[in-house]
């Protein structure tokens, strides 16, 4: 990848200029920052991916920081969306959860947030950038521990501390998509994975079958 050269921001051209065009370079930003990862990434890389001129890029996003952040939020805001309207359809819990688990490792599956996707935006993104993905994570997080304070109280599940059980559930999510050193899942399937972190939250900390 080319290394990025900050150019001061400029009107794009008259083609360029509409919401079209700022959705096209986060859905493509998105794409080049999951393949390559945050440091291999320049604004040129990411303009000539979008047939765009840079200054059209510098336009919409004051730089590659702002740019990996709102393509974070907007990424994370999906995954929540997709899990909030899985945990509000009518049915038991488990198989509510089974879906949610299934559609996470799907939404996520060349996504490590904790080492290589992130790598590299330590000393770049500001205390703000960070917080703003924090808190679009948090509300994924809320959705999740209601679900489950919710199913505490009808007494479908034994009751456990609620924002426990949540942390439990989004680590074994994580778990979920660990490769070994030939990037081989430790399930054949999304499906087999979905059920093995289902039944071992379900089981083990709920203490209660799905039955």
């Amino acid at each position: 990848m080319n290394k990025q050269h900050r150019r001061p921001p400029g009107r794009p051209r008259a083609n360029e200029q509409s919401q079209s065009t700022r959705y096209l370079i986060l859905k493509t930003a998105a794409r080049l920052f999951l393949d390559h990862g945050y440091p291999m990434v320049s604004i040129d890389d990411i303009a000539n991916a979008c047939q765009v001129t840079k200054a059209t890029v510098y336009y919409y996003f004051s730089s590659k920081a702002e740019l990996f952040t709102e393509t974070m939020i907007q990424l994370m805001n999906r995954i929540n969306d997709r899990i909030q309207l899985i945990l509000s359809e009518d049915l038991p819990l488990y198989d509510r959860l089974i879906k949610v688990t299934e559609a996470h490792l799907k939404a996520t599956y060349h996504i490590d947030l904790d080492k290589s996707f992130m790598q590299g935006t330590k000393d770049t993104l500001s205390d703000e950038q960070i917080k703003k993905m924090q808190e679009a994570e948090e509300c994924m997080r809320k959705g999740i521990e209601k679900v489950f304070t919710d199913s505490m109280k009808q007494k479908e599940i034994a009751e456990v501390n609620p924002l426990f059980s949540t942390h439990v559930y989004l680590s074994l999510l994580q778990v979920g998509n660990v490769r070994d050193k030939n990037n081989t899942p430790i399930f054949p399937s999304v499906k087999e994975t979905a059920e093995h972190i289902v039944q071992l939250l379900w089981k083990g900390l709920f203490q209660i079958s799905k039955k």
